[in-house]
């Protein structure tokens, strides 16, 4: 795609900070990090998130992320990791490339992912699965 980062970090047109590529996705550390080796990963091919990717290259970016998590694990001693990847504006998607997020975690790193709960929909339930149905 002509006008997105990633596709041309993947081409090597743009600058990343390589941290692991396969044959089909290509890790890199994130721009903003939120913490030490935040990286990023996505498919090589352009996919816009997880709800137009082939289930293929969707197997191919979670075994880099995998790939990423042992390396940290090995090398830096990861005992902790938050794996992140939004779908969309209202998902609070950025960048319109499939990405995942691998963040290193510890106690005390000042990050928080903090949902508002609503247990009040467990009444709904039985309503939400009958409409899969």
């Amino acid at each position: 795609m002509a006008s997105c980062i990633f596709c041309e970090i993947v081409a090597g047109r743009a600058p990343s900070w390589k941290v692991l590529e396969t044959a089909d996705a290509y890790a890199f550390l994130d721009i903003n990090p939120v913490n030490p080796y935040h990286t990023l990963v996505i498919p090589r091919q352009h996919y816009v998130n997880v709800m137009d990717v082939a289930p293929a290259a969707w197997q191919g970016v979670m075994q880099a992320v995998k790939k990423v998590v042992d390396l940290y694990t090995e090398k830096l001693g990861m005992e902790h990791a938050q794996i992140v990847h939004s779908a969309g504006a209202a998902g609070q998607q950025d960048v319109f490339h499939l990405h995942a997020h691998v963040v290193p975690r510890h106690a005390g790193d000042g990050q928080n992912i903090k949902w508002k709960t609503h247990p009040e929909m467990r009444s709904q339930y039985d309503q939400m699965i009958a409409r899969l149905q």
